[in-house]
Order: structure tokens, then C-alpha cells, then sequence
């Protein structure tokens, strides 16, 4: 029993692995996952294709690693953050489809919360600004919207969850309804110094707390599978959302350490420890996995379009056949030849929040090629993770820490070895790439083998993970600074 079995349930896909003891992935099974957009700004999904594509998933995960049921000892699950799934107690169906965390619908809510100067007082409780973004005006939502559906949950008759709770519920067959403290800490009802339910934030969404999950540490007996589903009962052991979960499996548990995922976006996150801390520069304060009682914190800060800019060069610029062409097509040119983009195709995430923002490419000459276009939307994912690593160093200072000394990374554009040099080159500090970059799914199977005995603590995990390549910075200071200083010229031109 040494192996382990990673749910990943993400925005646009359902994805399992099986994982040794050592952290060597054995097999990975994927489906897609149906969008629904009902009408512009709303995001949804079936709960039930998400609970039918996971099973499936971690069936076939198994079946392809030819590993059993019986000799799994534990399950992690991480999950897309934020999304809301209500459901019904006795019958274990949803009251509507699942409210995805990129909906916008709760934004007339989160207005009349600000209205009310309430915005201090929800940061100070659970270190997030109020926006659509998190689940808990989601759910008051469904409750105002959803005919029947408050008087059933006054009644005692309905059950909230992110993701990870509406899993564990199906995967025990409506025996456990929990949480963990980094998915609830997306909620707006949570309070991340007591790590529990707060009665005045769920009175202010006027939420019935009947409703709400049990929370545990991510690293924790949550409940057994039945043994029906898998083939024998196997213990869900962790929990947590998806970028809190990439921090664990990036062997991040100590105040200082920093991991950027270069996904569709950018989450980049700084473990804190046990200070709390209220950024002064554009970032948000957001529970960290824990793997017992006490509070751990981290700084997270998101850039809506990372990855994302080179689908745009393919599906809307066609200047390239697949994305895996961006790289040989940007290094055909020894640099951007002056052209600067910004890909505020939905605004700018942190440190900017500027929503209104359009996307810019600047810096234009009779000479200027596809390929310079194409280095300088590579180097824009590059230049914004360094815009947040720098509101996140001088948030480290102030709080009396060190500056940020190396940025592990992982998600699917860290294999772009030019990219992955630039960002160094920006920061003037190593970018590490691990040798495992399924970090999301590793850091949920750790969280899960600690609950279970596999390991010792963190430090056993530490001494597990692997460093694939650094990238040394080459460039320098003065001239990264002079570079740094373009880029924000061409995001006031993209704000303007």
C-alpha cells in the first residue's frame, strides 16, 4: 500500500494520477470538462458530469498504472477554487448547475457590500477584497434565485460546497459533508484566525449555517471511499485547492518560499508561515494548506492572462499552427526589436485591478515581424509574474522578512526554456523548475500520504523534491530595471 491517488478536478478538465511513494507519477487519465455560459459574464458547470468524469478518471488512472483499489492507502483531492455547487441532503442532487468562480453574476452584490462599507472588515477576517470572484455571494445567488431553494435551506434540507466537498460527499456516498481550511478561505465566510465559520460574514450574506460544511486541516481523515466506486474503501486523506496544493507539492512551507503556476493565467503565491499579513501592494491574504490547527498564510496574486496570449496567436493573430511553435518562433529574433504587449484582454489581475483595461501592443516599426509579436507576448507572461514577485518582495520587507531569493515554477508554459530565462533575467534571481511539474495533483497525494503515515512530516518531503533546471539570471540589474520601467510605461498606455 505505497501508492497514491491525486483527484484533480480543474476548470476546464476532470484528471487523476497515481503516484508512488517517492512522488514519481505512474499514469494520468483525462476528460474535459463542458463549459455552459448561459449568458455573457455567467460560467457553469453540471456537478454531475464532474462527479461522473472524476470517477471515471481515477478508474482508468488505476487501471492504466495496473495498480488496485487495495493497494492504494490514500486519495488527496484538489479542486478549481471558488465554484459553488447546492444540493439537496436527502436526495444528493443539485438545485442548479455549478456557479464556476470566473462568473461574474454576484457582481450587484458585491457592489451593495461595498456600499455598505463593509470591505475592511471582510479583510480583516478572511484577507480577501469583496468580488464576484469568491463563493460566497455565489451562493447567496442560488439561495435569492433558485425558486424554493432559501426555504429549503432555512429548513435544514440543503448542502453547500466547492468543489472538493461536493467530491468527498459523492465518494462516501453522503457520509461526509467537509471542507478544508484553504478552500474554505475562498468562501468570504470564513474566518482564517480561528479557521471557522464566521457568524457576522455568514449574517451579512444571510446564509443559513446549517448549510455549510465541517472544516478540517488539508492533511486529515476525511472520510472512506465506498467501497462499491473503486473497488475496495480507500481513505481520503487531503484536500486542498488547486494553488494552495501546487505550493505543498513545490515543497513550500516555510515563510519566504514562492511558487508561480504558468498556466492559462498566473497564480503566483508566498508562503508566509504564521503571520497574517494585509498587502499593501495589490495582493490578497488566503489561507495556506495545513497539515494541522494552526493558521498558515500565504500572499497570492493573479495575472488573467498568462498561457492564454499564445492561444491568441494561434486562434486569433494565426501567426502560429500549434502553441508548441511560439517558442522556435519568438527565438528566430534575438530580442522583441522594441515591441511591448500587454494582454489585457479582461483586464489586469494584481498588483494593477485594473478591470477596464484593453489589451495593447506598442512600440510598432516598419521592421517589426511576426516573430518580434510573438517574443513579446512570451515576454508579457514574464513581465507581469515579475510585476507581482516585486509587490510581493516589497510586501515581504515591510512585513519585516527578506526579499523573495528564488521562484520555483510549474504549470504547462514552464517547459519554455526562453521564457523561463526571461522571467530570471526580469527578477535577477533563480527560477527553479522542478523535475515533477504536476505539483497541483503531487501536492494533494503528499497531503494525503502524511495524513495516512507514508510520511514522516514536511521535512521528509522536502528532501524529496527535485530541482530539474535553474535558471540564472544573465542580464544586468541596471538594464532589467530599464526594462521593468517599459513595461509599466506600456500598462499606463494599455489603462489610458
Amino acid at each position: 500500500m505505497t501508492y497514491l491517488l491525486a483527484l484533480d478536478q480543474g476548470t476546464s478538465s476532470s484528471r487523476s494520477i497515481v503516484f508512488d511513494a517517492s512522488g514519481q507519477a505512474l499514469s494520468m487519465a483525462q476528460q474535459e470538462l463542458p463549459q455552459i455560459y448561459p449568458q455573457p459574464g455567467w460560467v457553469e458547470h453540471d456537478p454531475m458530469v464532474i462527479w461522473r468524469t472524476q470517477l471515471a478518471t481515477a478508474r482508468e488512472a488505476l487501471a492504466k498504472a495496473g495498480v488496485t483499489a487495495r493497494q492504494v492507502r490514500a486519495i488527496g483531492i484538489t479542486n478549481q477554487r471558488e465554484t459553488t455547487v447546492v444540493w439537496n441532503r436527502r436526495t444528493g442532487v443539485p438545485i442548479h448547475h455549478a456557479i464556476v468562480w470566473q462568473d461574474r453574476r454576484a457582481e450587484p452584490t458585491c457592489a451593495d457590500l461595498r456600499a455598505r462599507g463593509l470591505a475592511a472588515m471582510v479583510q480583516a477576517k478572511t484577507g480577501l477584497v469583496i468580488d464576484a470572484y469568491f463563493s460566497g455571494t455565489k451562493l447567496r445567488w442560488l439561495l435569492d434565485h433558485v425558486p424554493g431553494a432559501r426555504a429549503q435551506a432555512e429548513a435544514g434540507e440543503l448542502a453547500f460546497g466547492t468543489i472538493d466537498s461536493w467530491l468527498i460527499w459523492q465518494l462516501t456516498d453522503g457520509a461526509v459533508h467537509a471542507t478544508d481550511v484553504s478552500n474554505a478561505s475562498r468562501t468570504l465566510l470564513f474566518n482564517v484566525h480561528s479557521n471557522q465559520w464566521d457568524a457576522e460574514l455568514l449574517q451579512m450574506l444571510d446564509i443559513p449555517p446549517s448549510m455549510m460544511p465541517t472544516v478540517r486541516p488539508s492533511s486529515s481523515l476525511f472520510g472512506e471511499v465506498k467501497p462499491a466506486l473503486l473497488g475496495h474503501a480507500i481513505m481520503i486523506g487531503g484536500v486542498a485547492g488547486d494553488q494552495q496544493s501546487a505550493l505543498f507539492g513545490q515543497a513550500c512551507f516555510k515563510a519566504g518560499l514562492v511558487k508561480n503556476t504558468y498556466g492559462t493565467g498566473c497564480f503566483m503565491l508566498m508562503h508566509t508561515g504564521a503571520m497574517f499579513q494585509t498587502s499593501h501592494n495589490g495582493l490578497i491574504t488566503t489561507s495556506a494548506a495545513q497539515t494541522g490547527s494552526q493558521p498558515e498564510f500565504v500572499l497570492e496574486g493573479s495575472v488573467f492572462v498568462g498561457g492564454a496570449v499564445v492561444q491568441w496567436l494561434r486562434d486569433g493573430l494565426h501567426a502560429i499552427q500549434s502553441s508548441s511553435e511560439v517558442e522556435a518562433l519568438a527565438q528566430s529574433v534575438p530580442d522583441s526589436g522594441g515591441v511591448m504587449m500587454v494582454p489585457a484582454f479582461t483586464g489586469l489581475g494584481a498588483p494593477y485591478w485594473q478591470a477596464d483595461a484593453r489589451g495593447t501592443i506598442t512600440g510598432l516599426t516598419r521592421g517589426s515581424t511576426a516573430a518580434h509579436i510573438a517574443r513579446a507576448a512570451l515576454e508579457s507572461i514574464a513581465y507581469q509574474s515579475a510585476a507581482l514577485l516585486l509587490a510581493m518582495s516589497r510586501d515581504a520587507v515591510q512585513g519585516g522578512g527578506a526579499p523573495v531569493a528564488e521562484l520555483r515554477v510549474d504549470g504547462g508554459a514552464c517547459v519554455n526554456d526562453l521564457l523561463m530565462q526571461f522571467q530570471a533575467d526580469l527578477l535577477g534571481i533563480p527560477v527553479v523548475r522542478p523535475a515533477v511539474t504536476e505539483t497541483t495533483a503531487l501536492g494533494a497525494a503528499y497531503l494525503a500520504g502524511l495524513a495516512t503515515g507514508i510520511y514522516r512530516n514536511t521535512d521528509e518531503l522536502a528532501g524529496l523534491w527535485r530541482a530539474e533546471r535553474r535558471f540564472l539570471p544573465t542580464l544586468a540589474p541596471a538594464r532589467a530595471a530599464e526594462l521593468m520601467a517599459r513595461w509599466e510605461h506600456a500598462v499606463r498606455q494599455a489603462v489610458a
